[in-house]
């Protein structure tokens, strides 16, 4: 066997992985093998679903202000549509939280879009 050496390197190595997996169930959160793949797993998936985080508010966002279009008496692609033609620069994040908060305000950016 042979003769294994820096033994602090490798403890605080070891220590890091398990103190990233604590919570895991069962054996994933205090065996260092099945840890070290369970946190390189979940790193993974951090790093996937940052991006996924992305487009999911996209479609929330695009859903509110549609059913907020809609009881305005239009849709979505032609308040967008409008508001692109008008030269009215607001994103999608500002419009949903108008449309989901203060209604009022919405439809006056609606009736200035399609006027």
């Amino acid at each position: 066997m042979p003769r294994a050496k820096n033994k602090v390197a490798s403890h605080r190595r070891r220590k890091r992985i398990i103190k990233s997996a604590k919570g895991y169930w069962g054996a994933r959160g205090n065996v260092y093998t099945i840890a070290k793949n369970a946190v390189e797993k979940g790193l993974l998936h951090a790093y996937k679903d940052r991006k996924l985080k992305k487009r999911e508010f996209r479609k929330l966002w695009i859903a509110r202000i549609n059913a907020a279009a809609r009881l305005c008496g239009t849709t979505y692609s032609q308040l967008i549509g409008a508001l692109h033609k008008k030269n009215i620069d607001i994103n999608r994040k500002t419009l949903a939280d108008l449309a989901y908060n203060n209604i009022d305000a919405f439809r006056e950016i609606v009736k200035s879009a399609n006027s």
